[in-house]
């Protein structure tokens, strides 16, 4: 390369940096406000990273971070090696692969069926019906299961005996808890979900609909070819980023769902770490466990994100 080329390609690279920085001074404004945003990661996200190297020491709280011994990956085997890891693995798995496969389908199903609806009236009806138990707290949500489920005075078990059956105690059956748990989840959060795959329905072309009305197409046909390919971009982005949330099982319902006779499907990670961190004051173990948890969702989203790309031109990043 001539040593006039090297000079034009230097005054090319000032001239775009130039105007780079000419269009960000144009619209400081706006990027003014990306600044709380920047905070809150860099404060409640980035910083706290600094504590992960718990997971490697001996921690003890008068000696702090720096001053507590270096252990390494003992913490990681001794997690490894126990006898709850292989039974608190099956127990996240067996409810965060289930609520993926089961639950992540309904939102789309919803937002479909609302998406046909001829009546606006009725349509906001409906829709107002199923966002509501969106804003149900936890621990409502909770109270309720344990109330409709109760043995005595549950209106579940009211119904098993009108039809001659016997009533059965959910919330001591440990075979019930993983049903209880996704069932419920898809109750709460499956009329919210709906919202985002309403408004991918509702950037779509209407013309595509009246042309395929004027071809003879019914509306399966019409959901089949020109819904689902429409919204099928936000479908592949919502499945990237729920797979990414595998092993991160919400801690607050599993625990208040639990019980000393369904423990043994109950137990999952997130309560594990409560109880053997906070309970058991075993900070370096705990952060071991909820380290291993991260590790696993980032591996996941990640390969699931490399898949997507190569199959469809569809990803996260």
């Amino acid at each position: 390369m001539s040593q006039a080329t090297q000079n034009a390609l230097r005054v090319n690279r000032r001239t775009a940096s130039y105007r780079k920085w000419k269009r960000v001074l144009r619209n400081w404004q706006l990027y003014v406000f990306l600044i709380p945003t920047i905070l809150y990661f860099l404060i409640f996200r980035y910083y706290p990273m600094y504590g992960l190297q718990i997971a490697f020491r001996n921690y003890k709280a008068s000696k702090g971070i720096w001053g507590s011994q270096w252990v390494g990956l003992r913490n990681f085997q001794r997690f490894f090696a126990t006898a709850d890891f292989w039974q608190l693995l099956e127990n996240t798995l067996a409810i965060s692969v289930g609520n993926l496969i089961i639950s992540f389908p309904v939102p789309i199903i919803l937002a479909l069926l609302l998406n046909q609806m001829p009546s606006k009236r009725y349509k906001k009806i409906v829709q107002t019906v199923i966002y509501a138990p969106h804003f149900i707290s936890t621990v409502v949500m909770v109270g309720i299961i344990f109330l409709f489920f109760s043995p005595s005075s549950g209106i579940i078990n009211h119904l098993i005996v009108a039809f001659g059956g016997q009533p059965i105690h959910f919330m001591a059956e440990a075979s019930m808890f993983r049903p209880l748990y996704i069932g419920s989840e898809i109750w709460q959060g499956a009329g919210w979900g709906s919202i985002l795959y309403l408004a991918a329905l509702a950037s779509i072309n209407p013309e595509l609909h009246e042309a395929a009305v004027v071809d003879g197409a019914n509306k399966l046909q019409r959901v089949w070819h020109i819904d689902i390919p429409g919204i099928l971009p936000t479908v592949v982005i919502m499945f990237i980023l729920n797979s990414g949330k595998v092993m991160a099982v919400g801690f607050e319902k599993a625990y208040l769902m639990q019980t000393s006779l369904n423990i043994s499907t109950s137990e999952i990670i997130a309560t594990y770490v409560y109880k053997r961190g906070l309970l058991n004051s075993q900070f370096s173990f705990s952060a071991t466990v909820g380290m291993f948890e991260s590790v696993v969702n980032l591996v996941l989203i990640v390969t699931v994100n490399f898949i997507s790309r190569k199959v469809s031109d569809s990803s996260l990043f």
